[in-house]
């Protein structure tokens, strides 16, 4: 993982925003999917804000577009928010 990638939880009722911040690589990736699947049934709506990843590495892109697909049968909705959310955004497959 990249030495100074953070994920922070808030969980509002059904709602969870994870906030990223530093740099986004395979490693970081991996973990904010294992971070997702342990808390998608528990939420009906969550948010990934992206504002604060510094850099994002296509071979993060492309290791969390590969394990985000494995998503497909957990219930909740996943939205990506924050300035330039464009490069993760286009490149999940959305649950």
């Amino acid at each position: 993982m990249a030495n100074n990638f953070k994920i922070a939880m808030h969980r509002n009722g059904c709602n969870l925003q994870l906030s990223l911040a530093g740099d986004f690589d395979g490693s970081s990736a991996f973990e904010l999917y294992n971070v997702l699947k342990e808390n998608l049934d528990s939420a009906g709506h969550v948010f990934i804000n992206i504002e604060n990843l510094k850099k994002i590495y296509p071979f993060g892109l492309k290791v969390f577009n590969h394990n985000f697909s494995k998503l497909r049968n957990h219930r909740g909705r996943i939205d990506f928010i924050g300035k330039n959310s464009d490069p993760i955004r286009s490149t999940a497959i959305y649950v």
